[in-house]
């Protein structure tokens, strides 16, 4: 700033140069004469320094000379810089010129270095040809080397175990089925199809040929020990002279079954599974072994055209698996458990047996499921067996939950959508039934004042009942989404019970203080009340879970971002939507009711309201207060209706009735009573005392402060 004020001073004589801002100040037709305004920095550096008194003109010589020393350090600095750049550019540009010679010579020798490769590896191309045919070559002589020595291994294993059967050493046999299996899962990537195709039919031939032969000598052993167990088995006194001898063959025919076990499950892999049924692992050889005498005996009794193999007998082949399971329990549990833990199975005998039989039910299941289609009451007895069945299994039997049992037959599409049906046809006939009996609005606990307080009709609280078995008979299913659609079901059950109740109210409307009126009310307050419940429940919960999960639109209808979050976080519930048009009938048919008990209230409150107010008697006159001869109508008809409401309606509905009541009555008390009369002392005091003595304790019976709901 100080040099180009200094270079406008030297430009002009001191007097008018100091003398400018004077003039720029308080002459502005001079300014505007000018060249122009001076530069605003100018102008505040001369008023800093100067200011407006001409007696400080002596300053100027010594501001003069600072500027001037400014400028001349300044010019300094400028020239110095303006020296040394040249000197600067000169070095880089030095620098970089020896920078490219450098890279010219770099990329000279790369020239030549790529230029000498090309050369070699075209050269060494041939050798490198060659090299690649001779590992070529090398690889598939490995490769023939290696078929061939498993040619020989499964040649050396062949003949050894046709030596060790011609010497009866089974075990060594048995090892050498073992050490063939091991290979055939070695050879499964290798692509040989033919080789792996001649392994297995080896492995196939010697298993078959041990497997029978243990397979022989084992159901020799369990004759002896009294297998299977028919009927309950008996304790004997004394055990049998051979026990150890059995107990010794048991153990080890057990072992070597056992080590067949690998081979076993890679021939079992290629059987044809079974339609319609789970796939599982293969059972133990040991017991699938010990299921053939028990699964002759099923298919003997039942199929074919024996009298036992009965379409409307479920029960029989059923309960006789059950009774099979808990008889061999503890013969598997004391004499083969043991046996197993000892040899490293891990598996339970008890359970291997249990699925082993429940192959056989499920089987017959998925078979006699399909022919029952098109009788509903052989389809509703098969479903209720199949589902005590698997109660059973799992209770009585501690089949673990984790292993399928028998409900996945009603899971296929046809048989469940048959269910379906079958429950939603014998439930709407259920409720018409229950509608058109006698007794069907009255409750049948009316005279036990402990468990009425709900005031259910029977009607609503066996429509519950009704949907509650439904609940229990799918609350076992192993498939959520099947779940989902029993739910939908109940949901529709609701939803046309509430339409019913509805068209019963609209019949009854004409006369709200009817039983039957209150009855269809307290129906509905008791439906909501046990559907919200049912929303708090850890199973619906779970059902909620899995609606958001799998996205079930016909259930949850189309929600929003919020109402899914809401039901994820189950803050809000699968009954939102009938709970609030229950809530809404009820709360209609409440309103009709209050304004019913209204109307006749106002009726025999109408002389009370007209009462000569203004001449009434003052306090001092009367010797004791007492109740207006013309309110004790109102008061006798307020009770009246408390009462038979306090009787007709449930406790839940009878609080929110006589609050509503007494508010209503609050108001028009105080329309038709305080703003349309006048009032002298004495009538005021009247009013005063019917009101606090006489209405307010008629509410006292059902709150501490009635006084609180007679605002106005």
């Amino acid at each position: 700033m100080a040099a180009p004020s200094a270079e406008q001073q030297n430009g002009q004589s001191d007097e008018s140069d100091l003398q400018s801002p004077i003039s720029i100040k308080y002459e502005d037709s001079e300014t505007e004469s000018g060249e122009g305004a001076l530069p605003d920095y100018v102008v505040e550096l001369i008023e800093k320094e100067i200011g407006v008194d001409l007696k400080s003109l002596k300053k100027v010589s010594a501001l003069l000379e600072k500027l001037t020393a400014e400028n001349k350090l300044l010019e300094e600095q400028v020239l110095t810089v303006s020296s040394s750049v040249p000197l600067r550019v000169s070095a880089a540009l030095s620098a970089a010129e020896e920078s490219r010679v450098s890279l010219e010579g770099l990329l000279q020798r790369e020239r030549v270095l790529s230029n000498t490769l090309i050369q070699h590896l075209q050269g060494a191309q041939p050798w490198a040809d060659s090299l690649g045919r001779t590992l070529e070559q090398l690889d598939n002589t490995e490769k023939h080397m290696k078929y061939l020595q498993c040619l020989s291994r499964i040649e050396e294993l062949s003949d050894s175990i046709q030596q060790c059967l011609i010497t009866n050493s089974i075990w060594e046999a048995v090892v050498a089925v073992g050490s063939m299996a091991s290979l055939d899962v070695g050879l499964k990537q290798s692509g040989c199809s033919h080789l792996q195709a001649f392994l297995r039919e080896t492995l196939c031939f010697w298993h078959k040929i041990i497997k029978d032969r243990l397979a022989g000598d084992f159901e020799e052993l369990l004759i002896q020990l009294h297998w299977p167990f028919i009927s309950p088995p008996t304790q004997s006194l004394s055990p049998p002279a051979n026990a150890q001898e059995l107990h010794s063959q048991l153990e080890l025919l057990v072992a070597q079954l056992l080590s067949l076990q690998t081979s076993d499950d890679l021939i079992s892999e290629t059987s044809v599974s079974r339609v319609g049924l789970p796939p599982t692992t293969p059972l133990s050889l040991p017991v699938q072994i010990m299921l053939l005498p028990l699964s002759k005996r099923f298919r003997y009794h039942f199929t074919g055209n024996r009298q036992t193999n009965s379409l409307n007998k479920p029960e029989w082949f059923l309960t006789q698996v059950l009774m099979w399971m808990g008889n061999s329990s503890n013969f598997m549990e004391e004499k083969i458990q043991p046996i197993l833990d000892r040899n490293g199975a891990n598996v339970n005998a008890k359970v291997e047996l249990c699925r082993g039989l429940l192959t056989l039910a499920q089987e017959k299941l998925a078979l006699d499921a399909p022919r029952l289609l098109y009788d509903d009451s052989l389809f509703c007895h098969l479903v209720d067996e199949i589902l005590q069945f698997e109660r059973e299994l799992r209770t009585t039997h501690s089949y673990p939950s984790t292993l399928p049992g028998v409900l996945h037959v009603l899971l296929e599409e046809v048989v469940l959508q048959k269910w379906l049906t079958v429950e939603r046809k014998m439930a709407i006939e259920k409720v018409d039934a229950m509608l058109s009996a006698e007794g069907a609005w009255s409750s049948q606990y009316k005279d036990i004042s402990d468990m009425d307080e709900l005031k259910a009709p029977d009607c609503a609280e066996t429509f519950m009942t009704l949907l509650l078995v439904i609940t229990d008979r799918y609350r076992a299913l192993p498939c959520p989404r099947a779940q989902l659609r029993f739910l939908a079901l109940q949901r529709e059950l609701v939803d046309d019970f509430r339409i019913r109740l509805t068209q019963v109210m609209k019949e009854e409307s004409r006369n709200p203080l009817g039983s039957r009126y209150c009855a269809i009310l307290n129906a509905a307050n008791y439906i909501s009340t046990v559907l919200g419940d049912w929303g708090d429940n850890v199973f619906f919960l779970q059902l909620q879970q899995s609606a958001v999960a799998l996205g079930e639109e016909e259930l949850l209808g189309p929600l929003g971002v919020t109402e899914s979050g809401r039901l994820a976080s189950l803050e809000g519930s699968l009954f939102e939507g009938l709970l609030g048009l229950l809530e809404r009938l009820r709360g209609d048919m409440l309103g009709r009711l209050l304004e019913a008990v209204m109307r006749d209230v106002q009726k025999k409150a109408q002389p009370y309201c007209r009462d000569r107010w203004l001449s009434l008697p003052s306090q001092c006159d009367q010797a004791t207060m007492s109740l207006s001869s013309l309110a004790c109508p109102l008061m006798l008809c307020l009770r009246d209706h408390l009462l038979q409401l306090q009787q007709m309606l449930c406790l839940p509905l009878f609080q929110m009735g006589w609050q509503d009541l007494a508010e209503r009555l609050d108001l028009f008390l105080y329309q038709n009573v305080i703003l349309y009369n006048h009032f002298n002392e004495g009538g005021a005091a009247q009013l005063q005392f019917d009101m606090t003595r006489n209405l307010f304790p008629l509410f006292g019976h059902y709150c501490k402060r009635p006084e609180n709901f007679f605002k106005q």
